[in-house]
């Protein structure tokens, strides 16, 4: 899956976490928090801030117990809300760790790991996006996501051009 941003979904404000299957024209949309929705957009700008937030310092234990983010899965979709695995390498160990899709995606951005959805679950809950227009569309989101600032998801208030 290509990690394509973060966005707030009209009228209800809420951020909506956006990838894209690698081979097809597919797209999975996760809705998530504020605070994650910060922190992934964060990283996808290189926006190195002052104190490290909690997906920083992650990065930093993990890297500490001399591990590395192998990649994420998201596995699947129960009444409503996504699960993933974050999976270490440690000492040629893989170890899966159950996460939030949106914690897992914000470690991943900053460890530019590879992300994978389950074919069923793109199935399910994938929406499909014709070729046609496809490329103007995630150029206009990714526009949108350079003017985005962490601001912009605590006021509630959508930033300009939303």
């Amino acid at each position: 899956m290509e990690l394509i941003g973060v966005r707030i979904e009209l009228p209800s404000n809420v951020p909506i976490l956006l990838l894209r299957e690698g081979d097809g024209n597919r797209y999975l949309p996760i809705w998530i928090g504020p605070n994650e929705a910060t922190a992934i957009a964060l990283a996808l700008q290189g926006v190195e801030p002052q104190r490290p937030m909690t997906h920083d310092l992650l990065k930093v234990v993990v890297g500490a117990l001399d591990a590395e983010v192998v990649r994420v899965d998201v596995t699947e979709l129960v009444d409503g809300t996504f699960f993933a695995n974050l999976i270490l390498d440690r000492e040629g160990r893989e170890v899966a760790v159950s996460a939030r899709p949106s914690d897992a995606i914000a470690l991943a951005a900053r460890t530019k790991s590879p992300i994978f959805a389950d074919r069923g679950l793109l199935d399910e809950a994938g929406v499909e996006i014709e070729e046609d227009g496809q490329e103007e569309e995630i150029e206009r989101f990714r526009e949108f996501l350079e003017d985005i600032t962490p601001e912009d998801f605590e006021s509630g208030t959508p930033p300009s051009g939303s």
